[in-house]
């Protein structure tokens, strides 16, 4: 059960990131375009991140996909 909150987490946290690449891409500072990249570049590290952890989980018998009725 605490495993589902970690995901939503990391999502939120990916969302946040996305979020504050979009406000540095929509200012006109001339710092601003590197800050976009850190955003992007933690939303990717974030999103492989997640998906090795959901392997990880799935190997490890953590999480099992749901059967079909």
């Amino acid at each position: 059960m605490e495993f589902k909150y970690l995901v939503i987490v990391i999502l939120v946290l990916i969302l946040i990131s996305l979020g504050k690449a979009l406000f540095h891409l929509s200012s006109s500072k001339p710092g601003d375009s590197s800050k976009m990249v850190k955003a992007l570049a933690w939303r990717i590290g974030l999103s492989v991140f997640l998906f090795v952890l959901l392997l990880v989980a799935y190997t490890q018998g953590w999480i099992q996909p749901q059967q079909l009725r």
